[in-house]
Order: C-alpha cells, then sequence, then structure tokens
C-alpha cells in the first residue's frame, strides 16, 4: 500500500531524528532561523519535567509520554538546595538522581535543555537556594556580591563537572542541547540598576568560560551579552524579539496553566488557547518552543514555596499522577505533527505575512521544495470565510489553521477532536483504624528551650529543619490587678511577619491566624480568659514554605517580631515586646521521629473511642495494605486541617484544604484574557483535596501512614483513593 503525503514525511523525520541523536559526536550552534544540531536547523519541542517532583520509578514513563506526544527536548531546572543541603555536602540520589533522570531522556532518544540557573523561582523553596546561603557573611543574592558570585560560580561548575564526566553535553554524545544561566533576572536587573547589569555581564562570561560546547540561554533577559540568547516566558509570545537578528526566536516557559496557592482557586488552561500560542508563535517565526509544565508532579517534603500547594499539577498536558490529560495531550500531539511536517520550509525561509481581513492574516513559507502556510484568525468570538491562494477557508474564531503544503487543512487550533476523559478518584480499601498523639505545648525548663529578651527571626532559628517555633512567656496577674471592665477579658494583639499563629493559653488554643500568598504578615487580636496568679502563653508560628521570588528576598522575615501587647488591665497597655521570651525550635514529635517505625513506637498512642477529632496539634498513625493494580494513589484529606503526611517515614508534603473564595471563579473566556488568569476552577472548595501516594513507597503490606494535624481535623474522613476514568 502506498504512502501519503504525511507518512512519508514521517518517516523522513524520523530517520533524520534518530540519526541526529545517535550521532557520537555532534555540534550545536544556531542562527537567526533555529538552533542548529549537527549542520541541521530545528524546530524544536520541549516540555518541563522536573526530575524531583516525581520519583525515579516515574521518569521513564513521564519521559516516554512526553515522546509519544510529540516532543523532542525535556527541560528541566536544577535544584541547588535538594544538592547541597549543606556546605560541600553534595547529594544526588534517588529523587534529586539527576545524572540518571538525564541518561534516562537520552535513552528514550529525547534531548536535555537543562536550566542551571542555580536560581529558578519555580514556586520552589527558597527558589532553590539552600538556606545555608543566607548566613554566608556580607552576601546579597544576585547583585554583583562577591561572596553570592562565588557561591553560586562553584555550584554551576560543579553540575557542569558533572555533565561533562559523564559525558552527557551533546559534543561528547550526549542530550545536553542547551544550558541556561541564571533565571527571569531581567526585572530584578531593572529594579537595582548598576550592579545587576554588572552581575549579568559576570553571569554570562562565567557561563560561558564553562565551555560546555552548548549555547547558553538567559530568559527574560533583553541585555542577554552575546553570545547567550535571550529567550521568552509567558502565557504568549509570538511578538517578541531576540536582542540580536543573529539569535533564534526561543520561547522558554509557555504555561501551560499556573501554580495552585493554598486558599486559592485551581487554575487552568484551555487546550485551544495553549495550541493557539504555539501556532502564532512558530508563524511568527519561532522554533523553540517549551510547555512549562508538560508535567508538574508534587512538592514532596517541604520542597513547596511560601504558600503553594503540595500540588504542581499545573494543568499540564501529563496529570500530577503522570497521566495523560486529555483533550488537551491528544491535542497537542496533533499540533506537534503537523508542525513537523511544516519543518522543512520553516526552518528554510522566513514567512510572508498578508492581511485575509481585518483581524486575520496568512504567513507563508514558500521555499524551492516545501511550503507551509498558517491562516489565523484574531477575532474572540466571530468565525470567518477568507480566501487563500483561490481556495475559501472557514477560520473559526481565536485559532490557527495549519496547511503544510499550503492547501490542505491538517490541523485548527479550534478544532479539538480528541475526547475529554474525566479522571475520577475512587475510594480503595476499607476504612482506616486509627490512633492518636497529642502534642503539647512545651514549658521554659523543657530540653532544646533557650531564653532571649524579646523576639528572634523564625528562619534565623530554625534554619528551614522545620516549619515550627514556639514563642513562650508568662503573663502574670497580681491579685490587685484588676481588669478595666469586670468581668472583660483583655486584649491580646501579636503582629507577626507569618505564616501561620496559633495561640494557647494555659494549655488551651485561644486562636489561630494565617497570611496568604500575596500578604504573609498577620495579625492576631482576640480577648483572652486570664486568671489571678501565673498564666503560661504559648505561641506556635508557623512557616508555610519559603519565598521563591521577589526582591532581595533572603532579606524577607518570618515569625514573631512585634509588637504584642496586652490591653485591658488597669495598669494601662503591656507591651510585651522586650519581656524575656524562652523559644524552642520544632516540635516533641518531630524530635521522637513519630512518623518513623522506631519513633512511633517511643510513645504511647491511644486507640478506638479515644481517638482525638478535631484537636489541633494531634499526630494520627495507621497501618494499610497496598491496594493491587498499579493506577495512581492518592489520600482524600478533605476533612481534615493543615499539617503535614508521612508514608513509610517518607513525607508526601504539606496538608492544607484551604477552601476557595474567589468572585471571578468558574469557566473562562480564554480568548485573549488568560494573561491575568481568570481560568479558575474548585470554586468554593478545597485548594487541594488530594495528595499522591507514590506507589514505589509502598510494601506490599504493613505501610506506615502518619498525619500531624495542626488546626484540627477528623481522620475518620481520610480514605485511600485511585486515580482512574474508569
Amino acid at each position: 500500500m502506498g504512502l501519503n503525503l504525511r507518512g512519508k514525511a514521517w518517516i523522513f523525520l524520523a530517520i533524520l531524528c534518530c540519526s541526529s541523536i545517535s550521532s557520537a559526536k555532534a555540534a550545536v550552534s544556531y542562527d537567526h532561523k533555529a538552533v542548529i544540531i549537527n549542520g541541521q536547523r530545528r524546530i524544536l519541542l520541549s516540555g518541563s519535567i522536573h526530575y524531583p517532583r516525581s520519583t525515579p520509578e516515574m521518569w521513564p514513563d513521564l519521559i516516554q509520554k512526553a515522546k509519544d506526544g510529540g516532543l523532542d527536548v525535556i527541560q528541566t531546572y536544577v535544584f541547588w538546595n535538594g544538592h547541597e543541603p549543606s556546605p560541600g555536602k553534595y547529594y544526588f540520589e534517588d529523587r534529586y538522581d539527576l545524572v540518571r533522570f538525564v541518561k534516562l531522556v537520552q535513552q528514550a532518544g529525547l534531548y536535555v535543555h537543562l536550566r542551571i540557573g542555580p536560581y529558578v523561582c519555580a514556586e520552589w523553596n527558597f527558589g532553590g537556594f539552600p538556606v545555608w546561603l543566607k548566613y554566608i557573611p556580607g552576601i546579597a543574592f544576585r547583585t554583583d556580591n562577591g561572596p553570592f558570585k562565588a557561591a553560586m560560580q562553584k555550584f554551576t561548575e560543579k553540575i557542569v563537572g558533572m555533565m561533562k564526566a559523564e559525558k552527557l553535553f551533546e559534543t561528547q554524545g550526549g542530550p545536553i542541547i542547551l544550558s541556561q544561566i541564571e533565571n527571569e533576572y531581567g526585572p530584578v536587573e531593572w529594579e537595582i540598576g548598576a550592579p545587576g547589569k554588572a552581575y549579568t555581564k559576570w553571569a554570562a562570561e562565567m557561563a560561558v568560560g564553562l565551555s560546555t560546547g552548548v549555547p547558553w540561554i538567559m530568559c527574560k533577559q533583553d541585555d542577554a551579552p552575546d553570545p547567550i540568547i535571550n529567550t521568552c516566558n509567558g502565557f504568549y509570545c509570538e511578538g517578541f524579539k531576540p536582542n540580536s537578528d543573529r539569535k533564534p526566536k526561543m520561547w522558554t516557559e509557555n504555561w501551560t496553566g499556573w501554580f495552585t496557592e493554598f486558599g486559592g482557586a485551581v487554575p487552568y488552561r484551555p487546550a485551544e488557547d495553549i495550541a493557539f500560542s504555539v501556532a502564532r508563535f512558530i508563524q511568527n517565526g519561532g522554533s523553540f518552543v517549551n510547555y512549562y509544565m508538560y508535567h508538574g508532579g508534587t512538592n514532596f517534603d517541604r520542597t513547596a514555596g511560601g504558600f503553594i500547594a503540595t500540588s504542581y499539577d499545573y494543568d499540564a498536558p501529563l496529570d500530577e499522577y503522570g497521566l495523560p490529560r486529555e483533550p488537551k495531550w491528544s491535542h497537542l500531539k496533533e499540533l506537534h505533527k503537523v508542525i513537523k511536517l511544516c519543518e522543512p520550509a520553516l526552518v528554510t525561509v522566513d514567512p510572508t505575512v498578508t492581511s485575509l481581513g481585518d483581524n486575520q492574516e496568512a504567513h507563508v513559507f514558500r521555499s524551492k521544495s516545501s511550503c507551509a502556510a498558517f491562516l489565523s484568525n484574531y477575532d474572540p468570538s466571530s468565525a470567518v470565510k477568507v480566501t487563500f491562494g483561490g481556495f475559501p477557508y472557514d477560520l473559526p474564531p481565536w485559532s490557527v489553521s495549519i496547511l503544510p503544503d499550503c492547501k490542505t487543512v491538517y490541523y485548527n487550533t479550534a478544532q479539538v477532536r480528541a475526547p475529554s476523559v474525566t479522571m475520577k478518584m475512587v475510594p480503595t480499601g476499607g476504612p482506616f483504624s486509627w490512633e492518636s498523639y497529642n502534642e503539647e505545648s512545651p514549658s521554659w525548663n523543657d530540653d532544646g528551650t533557650f531564653a532571649l529578651d524579646g523576639f528572634v527571626e523564625q528562619i534565623n532559628m530554625t534554619r528551614d529543619s522545620t516549619d515550627y517555633l514556639w514563642y513562650l512567656t508568662d503573663i502574670t496577674i497580681s491579685p490587685d490587678e484588676k481588669f478595666l471592665k469586670t468581668g472583660d477579658d483583655p486584649l491580646l494583639t501579636i503582629w507577626s511577619a507569618g505564616h501561620a499563629l496559633h495561640v494557647f493559653v494555659n494549655g488551651q488554643l485561644a486562636g489561630t491566624a494565617y497570611g496568604s500568598l500575596n500578604n504573609p504578615k498577620l495579625t492576631f487580636s482576640q480577648k483572652i480568659k486570664l486568671h489571678a496568679g501565673v498564666n503560661k502563653l504559648a505561641l506556635l508560628s508557623i512557616a508555610v514554605g519559603l519565598p521563591n521570588v521577589g526582591l532581595h528576598y533572603e532579606t524577607w522575615n518570618a515569625g514573631v517580631l512585634g509588637p504584642v501587647s496586652l490591653k485591658g488591665v488597669n495598669s494601662g497597655t503591656w507591651d510585651m515586646s522586650k519581656w524575656k521570651w524562652s523559644y524552642k525550635v520544632g516540635l516533641k514529635g518531630e524530635a521522637l521521629s513519630l512518623h518513623t517505625v522506631t519513633g512511633s513506637s517511643s510513645v504511647e498512642w491511644v486507640e478506638g473511642s479515644l481517638v482525638a477529632k478535631k484537636q489541633p496539634l494531634t499526630w494520627y498513625k495507621a497501618s494499610f495494605d497496598t491496594p493491587a493494580g498499579n493506577e495512581p494513589l492518592a489520600l482524600d484529606m478533605d476533612t481534615m486541617g493543615k499539617g503535614q503526611i508521612w508514608i513509610n517515614g517518607r513525607n508526601i508534603g504539606r496538608h492544607w484544604p484551604g477552601n476557595t473564595a474567589h468572585g471571578n471563579c468558574g469557566r473562562c473566556s480564554y480568548a485573549g484574557t488568560y494573561t491575568d488568569k481568570k481560568c479558575l476552577s474548585n470554586c468554593g472548595e478545597a485548594s487541594q483535596r488530594w495528595y499522591h501516594v507514590p506507589r514505589s513507597w509502598l510494601k506490599p503490606s504493613g505501610n506506615l501512614l502518619v498525619v500531624f494535624e495542626e488546626w484540627g481535623g477528623d481522620p475518620n474522613g481520610i480514605t485511600l483513593v485511585r486515580r482512574t476514568s474508569k
């Protein structure tokens, strides 16, 4: 049977692709049209998959699904704080086995774009910087600062050296074709001026001096020095132009959705809109598009940035669990196929642009041997009929039709042929049999407490080894002290730099306050019950991830920094800010490792009818067997408040449903409006209800589940579910 035009083109492209990737020695360069690999200009379709946001057992399947979806490149950041948790002590194992990840991409026949940074932003804790970096004397992040540049260069050299030793750059026969230094630095440089410009120049020269043999890029950096390529990030990048006509037009982050914050709605982006954005970019001369994210994954442990949810699903083509999100995955797959059919023309000539109407254009790439056309309708609401090449074409609103032979429409971005698939969370197994242990507020003479006059900054004390810091003091009411109003309780007011706060008076929870992503600072102001004599005040300050973006965010504070006052006693308002306070880092349960098998046996747990419900500071544990099958698993935490979850000693992240309240929540009109993230779902529901449980972390039977609950919840509502479309 004879092959049609599409089949012949795919065979040709497959031969070309495989021959270039399997080449033992190759060169990577660029011109104004495209990145050039082994002498061939390429239209490169890429997707971000962050190796620590999934498990090594998931990597091969994720990479294969990306390849099946028509991608050429896998893009990832390199996460400094995961790789160097303490100065000079490196970690490249398990989810942080970067070399293994890159080699798996190579084995799949794909390329790698390695974004070393080492600042990543990425809604990742502290933007990827290790917390110890903050305490190097004289340091200032991301500017012309000697201590920072020395540390940054050392880590960058470490990563480049590892890649070279493993022969992973394309010029060594490996898959890495591009590297990135810094990350979205342009807006920061603009704010800090001359020191920023000097830092940009230094970073570029440092990177180029490492001689990787592949091009370096800087995203959102209009003044990226030659030979570094400046690239675009955003929802739409069709109008972007590199800062030199010798550089290709590249898009490092095409946002497939957006991140979820605790207490916020869940953003999404329609498949039609993202396909439209890619087609517009390609028709305007773009040659490299990366989906951020192609697979978002999970912020395991305490890796999420400030107020960022544990789920990093991002409405990506592959969902948090690694399953294709339909119709987005298939719709983009078809787009990638037709772009590859156009590739010979796209890499050879620049387009000729002609008007087809008020909001319609034709972009035609015509060479001696090939022709490809893109017919665009920018009207967000009206379909139109246009004439091109003497033939009529119907263009839906907000769409691009692609004609790989300049005659036949193979694909239109607004016409989704793939069926939608609704994923379900189906309970599996029986109810958990819970045991509980109550965490009590500490006293000033407990082991590990220390006393100081006034307040201390939280991260300075914890070094981010825990979310928790206790502030303890006594409020002594003498017998002759009277409240201003008989029978009225005094008002306690606490100002905190964030992020959340529990207030205990004489061992009882008096109230709670918490901030948000946009305003992490908080104020607690409530009347409290005091008695004559000594009253014990215990403040539990809780961090919810460290900031990952902002000008010199290393200087931002957390914890109770005052003032703290008590108003309503006849001797006047008491300023408690300069009192002697005692401090304790972390929880007793953390010190006892209650999340582990051995630690959980070190205390007396209660069970049955005595199990605590809706009580703050409660540890829960249960055991369960792994359900049969291979469907992804999760925990339904809808009846719980806020805290953390462990499976067999491994932290699957912070839980905090955080009910949403958004007036603009609901189905969006995506045409041209998504730049302000109006596509929001989960209106009035939990920001995150389900928490991914990797199957590779489970044993066939006797798995230990431990939950620490800060606010108070009902553990009997927790269920294990499987993610399925059936």
